[in-house]
């Protein structure tokens, strides 16, 4: 069964760290785990000069980088579909994807005291909250390093 979900919250909250220290609890139990990470001003992965960003400035809509232990792929878009980014991921048991909290998908949101007060509380969707300040919600809270906790939570998710 696959896994999809989403880790939101404000900039600087925590969410990347929460997402390293989760990868390696999945794997420990046994899962392939796949990320997505939303990156909304854009982002350059390709170095200039060398030969797949060279056919990208020459047009390529789809460039595919290979060696012996990893392949990457840069694709061009005229819009962030995530439907369609998912379907690269098909073979993992489980989908972390960094942000993207507008889309209907089961979210935890990282919310430590100093980033304020949490932003999804009215969302259907939100299923945990990961701080460090007292907070009355229908959702569970973790504390922010209960990684065990939340890790069994999400085995859980349907």
């Amino acid at each position: 069964m696959l896994n999809i979900f989403s880790v939101v919250g404000s900039s600087n909250s925590g969410k990347t760290t929460l997402i390293e220290k989760l990868i390696p609890e999945f794997t420990r139990r046994g899962y392939r785990v796949g990320t997505v990470k939303h990156a909304s001003r854009g982002f350059e992965m390709d170095q200039k000069g060398k030969d797949s960003w060279r056919h990208l400035k020459a047009g390529a809509d789809t460039v595919m980088i290979s060696s012996p232990n990893q392949t990457a792929i840069i694709k061009r878009q005229s819009s962030e579909d995530l439907a369609g980014l998912l379907h690269y991921m098909s073979d993992m048991d489980i989908v972390i994807i960094e942000g993207f909290k507008r889309e209907k998908l089961p979210k935890i949101e990282v919310c430590p005291s100093r980033t304020g007060a949490p932003v999804c509380l009215e969302d259907d969707a939100l299923f945990a909250l990961v701080t460090d300040q007292p907070i009355q919600t229908h959702v569970p809270v973790f504390d922010l390093e209960d990684i065990d906790g939340i890790a069994s939570l999400i085995e859980r998710l349907d």
